[in-house]
C-alpha cells in the first residue's frame, strides 16, 4: 500500500479520516470531496509527496494547527465547508509551492494579509463567501491568472488588484454578483 500515488474516496459519507494516512509516503493526489468529514487529522500536512488535496464538500469548520506545512503541496480545494478567517492556522499561507486555492463556498468575511505570501498562486477562488474586502496584499500575487470573488459582499477592490495580469487573453477575473460591480 506504501506504493499508491492517487487515493480516491469521494462521495462515501466517510467521517473520520485516520492519522495513519500520513503513511502513504508515495500519495500525490488525495481526493476525499463530498464526504462528511469534520476534521482533518494534524499529521495529512505531513505527506512528503502531496501535491493534490481536495477536501471539498464536507463539513469542516476548523483546520489542525500545522496545516500549512504541507512541503510539495500544489493544489488545495477546500470549497463547499463551514470554514472562516478564524479558523485558518498561522501558517496556512507559508505553502510556498501552492498554485490553486480553492475557498469558494465557505464563511470568510475577509482573507488575512498573509494571502501575499502566495508568490506562486495562479488561481484563488473566493466566490461564494461572506467577503467585504480583499486584503491589499493581494497585489503580491504577482503570478495570479484566475480570480474569482463573484457572489460576495465587496463594495470596492483595493488599488493593488490592477497590479495583477488579469486582463490578459489567458487570465480570468469573475467579480460579478457584488453591491460595488455592475455589469
Amino acid at each position: 500500500m506504501t506504493s499508491i500515488t492517487r487515493l480516491t474516496l469521494s462521495h462515501n459519507k466517510i467521517s473520520t479520516i485516520s492519522p495513519g494516512i500520513a503513511n502513504l509516503l508515495n500519495l500525490e493526489i488525495l481526493n476525499l470531496s463530498n464526504n462528511q468529514l469534520r476534521e482533518l487529522p494534524i499529521s495529512l500536512s505531513s505527506m512528503p509527496k502531496l501535491r493534490i488535496l481536495n477536501v471539498s464538500i464536507n463539513r469542516l469548520d476548523s483546520l489542525p494547527r500545522g496545516f500549512g506545512a504541507f512541503p510539495v503541496l500544489e493544489v488545495l480545494d477546500l470549497s463547499y465547508n463551514n470554514l472562516n478567517e478564524k479558523v485558518l492556522p498561522g501558517n496556512f499561507f507559508m505553502m510556498e509551492t501552492l498554485r490553486a486555492l480553492y475557498l469558494g463556498d465557505n464563511d470568510f468575511e475577509y482573507i488575512p494579509k498573509g494571502l501575499g505570501n502566495l508568490k506562486n498562486l495562479q488561481i484563488l477562488g473566493l466566490r461564494d463567501n461572506d467577503l467585504l474586502e480583499l486584503p491589499r496584499e493581494i497585489g503580491e500575487l504577482t503570478r495570479l491568472r484566475e480570480l474569482h470573488i463573484q457572489h460576495n459582499r465587496l463594495q470596492v477592490l483595493p488599488p493593488e488588484v490592477a497590479q495583477l495580469d488579469l486582463l490578459g487573453s489567458k487570465s480570468v477575473m469573475k467579480m460579478e454578483e457584488n453591491p460595488g460591480y455592475s455589469q
